[in-house]
C-alpha cells in the first residue's frame, strides 16, 4: 500500500470545523492542541485521520514539510 500524497494537501487545505480552533487550518493547529486531542481521541473519519497525521508530522519535527506544501499551493 502506497502513502497517499493527497493527505498532505488535505492537511494544509482543511479547516477545523468545530471547537477552540474552528476555521483554523489543520496544519496551523498548535501541537499542544493536537497532543490533547491525541489523549482524548481524535474524531472519527477523515478529519481524525488528518489531525492524527498532522500530529505525527509535528511530533517528529517535520513541520517544514507542511509549510513547503502550503506555500506551494498559494
Amino acid at each position: 500500500m502506497m502513502p497517499d500524497p493527497q493527505v498532505l494537501v488535505d492537511i494544509v487545505k482543511t479547516k477545523m470545523p468545530f471547537g477552540k480552533y474552528k476555521d483554523t487550518l489543520i496544519c496551523d493547529m498548535p501541537i499542544s492542541y493536537l497532543e490533547w486531542m491525541n489523549r482524548k481521541g481524535f474524531p472519527p473519519g477523515k478529519l481524525g485521520m488528518l489531525m492524527s497525521t498532522a500530529y505525527e508530522i509535528k511530533l517528529n519535527g517535520l513541520d517544514k514539510l507542511l509549510w513547503m506544501i502550503k506555500n506551494k499551493l498559494k
